[in-house]
């Protein structure tokens, strides 16, 4: 191959050669000679349109080369090889994040975690390291996503961003941060319930609903306490009739869980029509169900409930709540009923039952009325 021509400018040590642009225009690439520290030197100065050089430019950029002010094209090139690697070597939230779900057990809350961190975590922090956070930054991304999602979501985000810098801190892959990541409060105290008409007119509008599937899920929720995704992933090889207990497979992403089946559920049960589908409410194409639709907002409208009222966990607060307030069943019997992972979640209904049990002991003062023994009650020490 020929060498190319070279052509020498009024400046020393500065030439060019012709060469073509992108869309095949001619254009003139600058080079510069010069000796620094007894090496003598020829790299590439730029090109005329893309660098906007001028053998000027080269020539002033030969002079600093010269002198030392700026690195040649060789030593520019090892910077970057030696900053690749020190990157390499660092441990960003996005390196700690490969790392920590290596060791998070594959299902479902794993899913929901890789969301999140894609979503808000790894477009603000990802190319950052623990030690390089900044207590401002944080706090701007808590009080941006508050406008849009609840608190309960945001408080998963800054979890799940603290567990990663926790991981690492622990494997000894990188420093802490010197702040405390703080996370929204929350009320999870939400208790939804129905007033004797309320839950008559809803039965009512369950019934006269043209969606029997979703209608029946309702039905299961009030009559089972089953979060809606539990009923969504159940399925028929899961209900045992024999033994009385139905198999909630995985449920929230935890172990699996058996509830007992009642004779309401039991009778909602033999009445669903079985398809070829393996799922007891079974979706599009027998596959399983993602969402209720309208039908249930319709229903709750038609049965003219509060618009915040949940079809679907309402009715398992309604099941836990009607439990409570029969003094009949203890919080334990009722955690295990309900699938609570912890106590403190079910002693949100604590005061259904404590007013059940004053009730209860009320019954004695009807009593002594009915019989009119407080009029008769003698005073013992008087007598003697």
């Amino acid at each position: 191959m020929p060498k190319q021509r070279r052509y020498s400018t009024t400046y020393p040590g500065i030439y060019y050669v012709n060469g073509k642009r992108p869309d095949g225009k001619p254009e003139k690439i600058f080079y510069a000679r010069y000796t620094r520290k007894g090496k003598k030197i020829e790299e590439r100065a730029g090109r005329q349109f893309q660098d906007d050089m001028t053998a000027a430019r080269a020539n002033a950029l030969r002079m600093d080369r010269i002198k030392g002010k700026d690195p040649s094209n060789m030593q520019k090139r090892k910077f970057k090889e030696e900053q690749k690697l020190k990157e390499q070597g660092k441990y960003t939230i996005e390196k700690l994040w490969q790392e920590y779900k290596l060791n998070r057990p594959h299902g479902k809350s794993l899913k929901i975690d890789q969301g999140r961190y894609e979503k808000y975590i790894e477009p603000v922090f990802g190319k950052k390291e623990p030690n390089e956070l900044i207590k401002l930054d944080v706090d701007r991304v808590r009080i941006r996503l508050l406008k849009k999602l609840s608190p309960q979501t945001v408080k998963h985000i800054l979890n799940l961003l603290t567990w990663i810098i926790n991981y690492g801190v622990k494997n000894n892959l990188c420093e802490g941060i010197s702040f405390h990541i703080q996370k929204p409060s929350v009320n999870n105290e939400k208790t939804e319930d129905l007033s004797p008409a309320q839950l008559e007119r809803l039965l009512k509008s369950i019934k006269e609903d043209g969606n029997i599937d979703v209608g029946n899920m309702m039905l299961m929720a009030l009559y089972t306490g089953m979060r809606r995704g539990e009923m969504f992933k159940l399925q028929w090889k899961n209900i045992n009739l024999d033994t009385g207990f139905i198999l909630l497979a995985d449920p929230k992403g935890g172990p699996d869980q058996k509830i007992p089946i009642n004779d309401m559920a039991r009778s909602l049960l033999d009445s669903i029509h079985r398809s070829r589908s393996p799922y007891v409410f079974p979706g599009r194409n027998g596959g399983m169900r993602t969402t209720t639709g309208v039908a249930g907002r319709r229903i709750r409208k038609n049965a003219g409930l509060p618009d915040d009222f949940r079809p679907m966990h309402g009715l398992r607060h309604v099941y836990a709540s009607m439990l409570a307030s029969s003094g009949k069943v203890d919080m334990y019997v009722l955690q295990k009923l309900m699938t609570h992972k912890s106590p403190k979640m079910t002693m949100r209904y604590a005061h259904l039952r404590d007013d059940a049990l004053k009730s209860g002991a009320s019954q004695i003062d009807d009593i002594f009325k009915r019989q009119k023994f407080e009029q008769k009650v003698v005073n013992i020490e008087d007598k003697r």
